[in-house]
């Protein structure tokens, strides 16, 4: 299993709710996004824009990314987005692009933002038919696209499909494979009733088991939840660190931990995880040079 401290979670706030932008910030999700798309009426597409720039002067956790959801570039006002968060005092640390259908949206974007945000990344959304089709080659668009979404509701509603785990299955399935494919992260849609926490569950368990890094909140109250099954539990960092150790002792060559035959794949899974969400005391039990061994130049130490 992969797990990312990136973007296992993301909360979205209307750029019109400036009284929510300080608890979007503290909320705990990975990525703190305001958004400028469908939550705000054509009529106040400006206004938002520029409120929206205080939401990136507010303070932030030390790990949370701050993030703005353009409107769609199909039209002019995802461009009239861009040209104003090239403009604003401090920039976002992600641009999400929705509607993307090829790679050249995320060309559209990089070229908008230009040397204004030379560190401003981005996030496909891919939410209709065409954008499923080409979703490898969106993956693929370039260094600064990070990672893909998965937009459930409108591409359900394109293809006439239900609003179902089961029936959007194949759609998930070719998101996730394009996105490690091209080596980015894959978040999955939102889970949209607020109030049913069973239900969010088992669906942020199947997205987190088809390969997801997170998944989007629709609300506060689902944020503890989405990041603990994007998260590893206590046990699966236990057994990583054995894994680690045991690759370490035996140079990295297969062996058997728990009764499982393991080798380079799950020796580097295992050091990615301890790295996020373990990282090593120096000295401790399951630092990499506690376990080095001094006497053994062919063994080598995990990277």
């Amino acid at each position: 299993m992969r797990f990312t401290r990136y973007c296992r979670s993301l909360l979205s706030t209307p750029a019109m709710a400036v009284e929510r932008y300080t608890k979007s910030h503290q909320s705990g999700a990975d990525i703190a996004m305001v958004d400028l798309e469908d939550s705000v009426p054509p009529t106040r597409k400006e206004e938002a824009r520029r409120l929206a720039e205080e939401f990136f002067a507010l303070p932030s956790t030390k790990l949370a990314r701050s993030a703005v959801r353009i409107n769609t570039l199909s039209g002019p006002d995802g461009l009239r987005d861009l040209i104003a968060i090239a403009r604003y005092r401090v920039k976002p640390d992600l641009v999400l692009i929705p509607m993307t259908e090829s790679p050249r949206d995320i060309e559209i974007a990089a070229g908008a933002l230009g040397a204004d945000c030379p560190e401003t990344e981005f996030l496909a959304v891919v939410e209709t038919p065409l954008g499923i089709e080409n979703a490898p080659a969106v993956a693929a668009a370039g260094h600064r696209l990070r990672g893909l979404v998965f937009g459930s509701a409108d591409y359900a509603f394109a293809v006439g499909a239900r609003l179902s785990w089961e029936a959007l299955a194949h759609a998930r399935a070719r998101v996730v494979n394009s996105a490690r494919a091209a080596g980015v992260e894959a978040m999955d849609a939102p889970f949209f009733e607020v109030t049913d926490l069973d239900g969010l569950r088992r669906e942020a368990g199947l997205a987190r088991d088809f390969g997801f890094s997170g998944k989007i909140a629709v609300h506060p109250r689902q944020l503890e939840l989405i990041n603990a099954t994007f998260s590893p539990d206590e046990e699966l960092l236990a057994r990583a660190r054995r894994v680690v150790a045991a690759g370490l002792e035996n140079g990295r060559s297969v062996t058997v931990v728990d009764g499982v035959m393991v080798g380079m794949p799950f020796f580097e899974a295992s050091q990615r995880l301890i790295e996020q969400f373990d990282p090593p005391r120096p000295g401790g039990p399951h630092d990499p040079q506690h376990h080095a061994p001094t006497d053994t130049p062919n063994h080598t130490t995990e990277k």
